[in-house]
Formats: C-alpha cells, sequence, structure tokens
C-alpha cells in the first residue's frame, strides 16, 4: 500500500503533465454530500486524514489540509509524517482556502479540479481569485483517479420505497408543494443535487452511502414531469410503477449532464448554489435566466410532519430504553470483563436491534474512553480499539436509524474513581445542556439568538468548547440537516430561523487533550409556545429519555434552579422509559434518576 508522501509525489507529476499549479480535493461527492461513499473519499487517500470535513490543496512544493474545530486533534495526528500542512480553520492568523489562494497564486497559473466534486459557489469563489490574477481554471481533472488504481466501484445497492405509514405525506403531494414553491420564484425548472432532497421528496431511501440510507441520483423538475437520473437497477417494478403514477421519468445516472443544456431561451432555472455541483453549472444554458436560492425540498423536510413526529417520538423512545439498558450493563460489567471501544458500540447496537424496525447506526459510532474522547469526532477502529479502564470518562456519541425515524445521541460514563475536576467539568455541561433545552424565545430566534444559553455558563468561567451547539436531524437521511443549527457565529443556510416540527440536537462538551472529553446531547423537538400581544413564543420539547450519569453530578456545583432542571428532566425520563423495563431495569433506572 502506498504512503501519503508517494501519493503525493504521483499527483504532482499530473499536475506538470497538465500544468496545473494548484490542485483542490474537498470531502465531497458529486452531489455535496457531507459524509460520502467510499468512492469519493479522495481527500482521505491524498492526505490520510479521515474525517467528515475538510479540504487539500497540494502545488509543487506543499500540501496543505483545511478542517474546522472539530477534528484538530484527529488532522493533527492522522496528517503527522505526511509532510501535509494543517489549515485550522477560523482560528487567528489562518487564512481561508480561497485567501490563501489570493495570496500565492501567480498570473498565468492555474488552479485545478474536480468540478463534479466542487458546489457551484465554491466554484465561483476560485473563479473570482483566477479571473483577479489573470489566472485560470481547469475543472474537468480527476487527477485523484489516475492515481486510485484499487479506489472503490460507485455504489449499486438497490433503494426501498419509506412506507406512507413512515413518510406521512405522497410524493404527489410533495412534488405540487415543490412546484408551488418554484412558482412563487417565477422558476420554470428546479435542478436538484442533493440526495436528501430527492430522496425526501420521492419516499425512497437506500444504501449508497454507509449508514446514511441515501440514493445516489439527480433530478430536474418541470411543471408537469419529475426527470430522475439513477442507475435503474436499483429500482424494483414495484417503485418503478409507482414513480410512473407520479410522472417520473427515469434516465441514466450520469445523462443530467448533458440533459440540462436542453432548457435554454424561455425557461427560468431555479438553482442552489451551496449544492449544485461546478461542472453541471457550467453546462447550464446561458440562454436561460436563473434564480439562485436554496432548494425549497430543504426547509420542507426540516419541518415534520404530524407522521413522522409520532414516529420520531417512538423512535426516540426506543433508543432511549437501548441506552439505558446499555448503561445498566455498561455500568455493572465494566472491570469484570473486556470491554473496548469498539465491542461497547457492537453492544449498544444490538440493544437497538431489540427494539425492532432498526435499519442501522444512523451515523459512524463515536465510542471514546479517555484521552480519545477529547477528539471530538474520534471513531474507533481496529487499529486505534483500547480497552475501557475502570477510571476514567467513556463518551458515546452513536445514532439509530429506526423506521420510525433517526436518532443522534451523547452520553458520557464514569467509570470507576473519577476526579472532583472531572465531576466538576460534566456537571457544567449538564447544566449547560439543560439551560438550552429550557430556553422560552421570541418565534423568528434562529442559533445564533440561542446559542448563549448554552454557552453563558461556559464564557461565565471562561470556558468555550469549539463546536457547534447544535444541528437538525433528518428523517432516514443525513443526520445532520439544514436549515436550522445552533451556534454563536452565524452561517447563511445553516442559521436559519426556528419553525415549529424541526427537530434539534443539544450538544455542549468539555475537552481536556490527552486527558477526557464529556458532551451529553439531546434532540429537541420545536414547538409553539404562548401567543399574547407580544407575538407568539416557542420552546423545545426534550424527546430524548436517558439519563444524565448521577455518579458524575456535583449537587452543590449547582444552583437550587438548576438541580431542580435536572430532577425534571429524569422524572421525565423515568416516567418515559421505565414502562419499557422489567422490574430489575425500574429498579436500577430509578437509582439513577432520583433527585439531587
Amino acid at each position: 500500500m502506498s504512503t501519503v508522501p508517494e501519493r503525493l509525489s504521483k499527483l504532482r507529476e499530473l499536475m506538470v503533465r497538465d500544468g496545473i499549479d494548484y490542485y483542490i480535493v474537498p470531502t465531497a461527492d458529486f452531489h455535496q454530500s457531507e459524509y460520502v461513499g467510499e468512492h469519493f473519499t479522495a481527500r482521505k487517500y491524498i492526505t490520510g486524514f479521515s474525517g467528515s470535513a475538510g479540504t487539500a490543496m497540494i502545488d509543487a512544493k506543499e500540501a496543505r489540509l483545511w478542517t474546522d474545530g472539530r477534528y484538530f486533534i484527529q488532522a493533527a495526528d492522522q496528517l503527522e509524517g505526511t509532510t501535509v500542512e494543517l489549515m485550522k480553520m477560523g482560528q487567528p492568523g489562518v487564512p481561508t482556502l480561497t485567501e490563501h489562494l489570493k495570496q500565492v497564486v501567480k498570473p498565468g497559473e492555474v488552479i485545478g479540479f474536480d468540478g463534479r466534486v466542487v458546489s457551484m459557489g465554491e466554484g465561483q469563489g476560485y473563479e473570482a481569485v483566477a479571473d483577479a490574477k489573470e489566472a485560470h481554471i481547469v475543472y474537468t481533472c480527476d487527477l485523484i483517479d489516475e492515481i486510485w488504481t484499487d479506489r472503490p466501484p460507485l455504489s449499486e445497492e438497490p433503494a426501498f420505497a419509506l412506507e406512507l405509514q413512515y413518510a406521512g405525506e405522497t410524493t404527489a403531494e410533495k412534488l405540487t408543494r415543490i412546484r408551488e414553491a418554484m412558482k412563487e420564484s417565477q422558476a420554470t425548472v428546479h435542478v436538484v443535487t442533493t440526495l436528501d432532497d430527492i430522496c425526501w421528496t420521492l419516499n425512497m431511501r437506500g444504501n449508497d452511502i454507509e449508514y446514511f440510507p441515501l440514493v445516489l441520483s439527480y433530478a430536474i423538475v418541470t411543471m408537469d414531469e419529475y426527470h430522475l437520473y439513477i442507475q435503474e437497477s436499483k429500482l424494483s417494478e414495484e417503485m418503478k410503477a409507482a414513480f410512473a403514477k407520479d410522472k417520473v421519468v427515469l434516465h441514466p445516472y450520469n445523462d443530467i449532464y448533458e440533459d440540462v443544456k436542453k432548457y435554454g431561451a424561455g425557461e427560468t432555472l431555479l438553482v442552489d448554489a451551496k449544492n449544485l455541483n461546478y461542472a453541471l453549472y457550467n453546462n447550464l444554458s446561458k440562454d436561460a435566466k436563473r434564480v439562485e436560492k436554496a432548494n425549497p425540498e430543504i426547509r420542507f423536510k426540516a419541518i415534520k410532519n404530524a407522521t413522522e413526529i409520532e414516529n420520531i417520538r417512538q423512535a426516540q423512545i426506543k433508543d432511549s430504553v437501548a441506552h439505558v439498558r446499555f448503561m445498566k450493563w455498561l455500568k455493572e460489567n465494566i472491570g469484570k470483563e473486556e470491554i473496548t471501544e469498539l465491542s461497547a458500540a457492537a453492544k449498544m447496537d444490538s440493544f437497538r436491534e431489540e427494539m425492532g424496525n432498526f435499519i442501522s447506526p444512523s451515523f459512524e459510532p463515536i465510542c471514546s474512553f479517555g484521552a480519545h474522547a477529547a477528539i471530538v469526532h474520534y471513531a474507533p477502529s481496529p487499529e486505534t480499539d483500547i480497552p475501557l479502564g475502570t477510571d476514567g470518562f467513556f463518551l458515546t456519541d452513536t445514532g439509530a436509524g429506526f423506521k420510525e425515524g433517526s436518532t443522534d445521541i451523547t452520553r458520557t460514563y464514569a467509570l470507576g474513581n473519577i476526579t472532583r475536576q472531572m465531576k466538576e467539568d460534566f456537571t457544567l455541561v449538564a447544566i449547560s445542556n439543560l439551560s438550552l433545552a429550557n430556553a422560552v424565545f421570541m418565534k423568528g430566534c434562529n442559533g445564533v439568538n440561542l446559542d448563549s444559553y448554552t454557552r453563558k455558563p461556559f464564557w461565565d468561567r471562561r470556558l468555550n468548547f469549539n463546536h457547534g451547539t447544535g444541528h437538525g436531524v433528518g428523517y432516514l437521511l443525513n443526520i445532520h440537516e439544514g436549515p436550522a443549527g445552533i451556534r454563536w457565529r452565524y452561517v447563511a443556510g445553516d442559521t436559519e430561523p426556528f419553525e415549529a416540527g424541526m427537530v434539534i440536537t443539544d450538544e455542549p462538551g468539555r475537552y481536556i487533550e490527552g486527558a477526557y472529553g464529556i458532551r451529553l446531547e439531546n434532540e429537541l423537538l420545536v414547538c409553539e409556545d404562548e401567543l399574547n400581544e407580544f407575538g407568539q413564543f416557542m420552546r423545545f420539547d426534550v424527546i430524548t429519555y436517558v439519563p444524565f450519569d448521577l455518579d458524575a453530578i456535583v449537587p452543590e456545583f449547582m444552583t437550587e434552579e438548576e438541580r431542580k432542571l435536572l430532577n425534571t428532566y429524569h422524572q421525565s425520563v423515568f416516567e418515559k422509559v421505565s414502562p419499557h423495563l422489567n422490574e430489575e431495569e425500574k429498579e436500577w433506572l430509578a437509582r439513577y434518576t432520583r433527585a439531587v
């Protein structure tokens, strides 16, 4: 197996051959997915960094990787010895990739990338740099494919239909809403490349990306037809028949690149600059008008319908029961048998399977003991797997994909003896979580408005955590779903106003590099509260019911009001979960939800 330096050397040879001075390798697939199938892990292949977010840039002498705060520790470790320099996004003195290009690109030089894996917006940014520097862009080169001789093929996994009892809305009804949004934008054609938007519209799921039940596909929506670009062998005859009734016309997967050229003069195209890939954007007819705005499907699917909400509540109960059983098993068996990070993750999923309708984990399990937990998105592998010790914190950030919906739950467990400082840190995270969960706010607020609920307990102590506080959760789609999220910095398209029916996570953390990490994550359902002369008030309904480990709570570190919030939450945990437990389990849960 070749090393990263050897791969970089081969890549540079191809760059010289093709006259490319700077080659950009992002994380995405052709659909701007956050998590991608193995075929699309080009950035991992060329740098060795396996995180879900990051972009590499290689020139004749240097290779750099830009990634965010979730991955600083992991990236530093994985890049060691590769000659790839880590660029810590958002840190003082660290330029963005575009800013760096502005600094180094010279007249006549060439910036190269595969335009299918770069978004329209990103590509336009590189284009602007090239124009300003009298340089050039080449976006039709997939150089990684030439050196990656054993590259995994595109997935051929079959798709499946999500029945109406789970989806709650037919494809025909969804298409009516999409076409109404098109009319409001005065668009006649809507080009869609995002997998979750397409799968949501068609009530279709699949297995083309590990953990995420999505299907590789593109779509062109007109006022009377829905053109689906997909490998047809993935569809059953029943699915094809159902699609035909909704005027879904099937085409080979890659034909969209030629077909979009047909929509020219007289047409107005609705396209999403953040989600349309740059190569497809360049194939759009210059004669057509364009409306550049977010896909309407993004907001539609984020606001869950009544059926989805009821199903999601059931999924959360299922996963909460599984978590309680896992917590009991862990507490009772640690030190008596060897438990590793990977075996613990497998045990968690075995409890989920017992609950019925379990499809798969909803993302790669993050199960980390001790210092591993300080790596925010550390995922154990056979090479890194370690036994759980009897003195320390064990963090599990895992999720389940049930037919009733997806879950995303994080808990940190105290194993054996832990220090007073560790307990105070744990208690701080619990206070922070409960503070956001109990927020009341005005309709129109977004995640930037509310993030300070979570961070105030940290900021009061001059502390912080270097990741977002919360994200939207898809229904058997992406576990990270826009347009609403919670963070202290505004991010366009990811911190939009909250609407009733959205599901948002609440996940503050405390991380001590080289020692331990703590994170507590619940899911919150956005609900309308009181309407009065001041306007519509909103609140959150906590829908995750798993104890915060009382073995790590310091009651005297909390105010009376904070203890009350914890006790009220634990009372709801017992009320929701105990009916699904046997007597021994109920007795155990009563101890771990007792009032403090």
